[in-house]
């Protein structure tokens, strides 16, 4: 595609060399770039990409697209205000708006936007639905699966990833949508036929600072279902039990339809409520009240927080008119995502779960969602995340060390801080409660061992924090490490 084509409608502040000159490909990672590549000089968190710009060009970059001009560029160089915004339209133009070709259903929340992304995929493989997948753990569609360096990945990723989709006639895709993608406009000119809004809970404070404009981020996935050039029905799905998703329903900014779950009461015209859960070691069951249908359902998860996120598959089914019977005859076969409640095999008298919760409010749901199992006792492992939201520290050791009988306070991905440092963040929040059932163990390893060592019967030991992880970030250096690896390993040793 020629340069000039690519830059019409986008206001440049500057351009030295042709602009009539054939692009083949996109890239904004210097290592990567290929022969007649343009190279967007990103700026990263850590890292500038100006500075990759000559080493862009000796791989065979034809066109550097950056905020600044580059010195003695000996190639095409264009100069804009917000590269990030040029890339994304650029991508969907060099990759023919695929977005466009598929129907796109966006999921964002806090917590369980990957669960809602694996319950759709496998309901609607169960209904050979062809699905492409883009989310925390992996991106996946038709035989490709490739591991998930981000939840949300940068435009040029996304619009090649739809494009292969389409050209393998995949005819739907579900994405995981984080705050940071919606800010760091990752998903922009993207026209998503149905959003998702999980909850809103205290989180990556880090970088939007407070919760308004951590909500503010999750809003504008929903205000840019107004972009309709598809002129097709859009579809708002909103948890309406949680405070900001009440916010969201109530929102007359939102012109999508609007279909609310939930299981304390029917709101709205389009809703799916939840009424006489029974909830097991095993299953839920729950009787299905909505507009489209009402029966009861049972579920192989366990768990309230499993029923919100069931809830939310069957209102995107409804939004995508599948049949309402088919789709409760598949509710309950639906498998959920790695990591996630996840049971050790385990040849002791105790039970053993990997769970991905990081925010107090996701450990909160699956501590209950335990003691619904009615163990002899809750022994607990979690950690915190270095370099990243510390308001959640000491919230996460109040809940751990209020629902659990012992916890273990250990490593996460401490990154480049000092591992011992947060743990006493973390302990602040134990201390300001006045609870004392706890051990500092800095190895998460080792931790880990001494939690499963001190077990017996009918207990259940959660391992919290990382779930599906099977790296461990120390310092600059990412290490293999899984903790369902590692507990299976300490379980059958002998």
């Amino acid at each position: 595609m020629i340069l000039k084509d690519l830059l019409k409608n986008i206001t440049v502040k500057e351009i030295s060399g042709s602009d009539n000159i054939d692009i083949k490909g996109l890239s904004y990672d210097s290592r990567k770039v290929l022969k007649g590549d343009i190279f967007f000089a990103l700026n990263g968190t850590h890292t500038d990409g100006h500075k990759f710009a000559q080493q862009a060009v000796s791989s065979g970059a034809v066109c550097i697209i950056s905020s600044i001009k580059i010195k003695d560029c000996k190639v095409t160089n264009v100069v804009v205000d917000n590269i990030t915004d040029v890339m994304s339209e650029i991508a969907a133009k060099f990759y023919d708006y695929p977005d466009k070709k598929l129907f796109i259903i966006g999921v964002t929340g806090t917590n369980g936007k990957t669960s809602i992304t694996y319950m759709t995929e496998s309901l609607f493989k169960s209904l050979n639905l062809d699905i492409g997948v883009i989310g925390t753990i992996s991106y996946r569609y038709a035989d490709t699966v490739i591991e998930a360096p981000n939840t949300t990945p940068q435009s040029i990723d996304l619009y090649k990833m739809m494009s292969e989709m389409v050209k393998a006639k995949i005819k739907y895709l579900i994405m995981e949508v984080s705050s940071h993608a919606l800010v760091l406009k990752r998903t922009k000119n993207i026209e998503f036929d149905v959003a998702v809004f999980t909850n809103l809970t205290r989180d990556h404070l880090d970088f939007h600072k407070n919760m308004d404009n951590y909500f503010n981020a999750k809003k504008s996935l929903f205000y840019s279902l107004s972009n309709n050039l598809k002129n097709n029905k859009k579809y708002a799905i909103i948890n309406v039990d949680d405070f900001y998703g009440k916010q969201l329903f109530n929102d007359n900014n939102i012109s999508a339809n609007k279909i609310a779950y939930s299981v304390k009461n029917k709101e709205g015209i389009l809703y799916s409520f939840a009424n006489e859960i029974i909830l097991s070691n095993k299953e839920s069951s729950f009787k299905l009240n909505s507009n489209f249908g009402n029966k009861k359902v049972k579920i192989n998860h366990i768990g309230l927080h499993n029923i919100y996120n069931i809830l939310a598959t069957f209102c995107i089914c409804m939004a995508i008119n599948i049949d309402f019977d088919t789709v409760i005859e598949k509710m309950e076969t639906v498998t959920g995502a790695p990591g996630r409640l996840e049971r050790i095999k385990s040849p002791k008298n105790f039970s053993v779960i990997v769970d991905y919760a990081h925010t107090d409010d996701a450990l909160k749901n699956v501590l209950t969602a335990i003691k619904n199992l009615k163990p002899s006792k809750i022994i607990t492992v979690f950690g915190c995340g270095g370099n990243r939201d510390k308001t959640k520290r000491p919230l996460m050791a109040k809940v751990a060390c209020n629902m659990s009988d012992f916890v273990f306070i250990t490593s996460d991905n401490p990154r480049e801080e000092n591992p011992v440092d947060i743990t006493k963040d973390i302990e602040k929040g134990a201390k300001e409660i006045n609870k004392t059932n706890y051990k500092v163990i800095i190895d998460r390893k080792e931790a880990i061992k001494e939690a499963l060592k001190t077990a017996k019967e009918g207990n259940v030991i959660l391992i919290a924090g990382k779930g599906h992880e099977n790296y461990q970030i120390i310092g600059t250096e990412k290490t293999h490490f899984d903790d369902r690896e590692i507990a299976s390993e300490i379980l059958n040793k002998k």
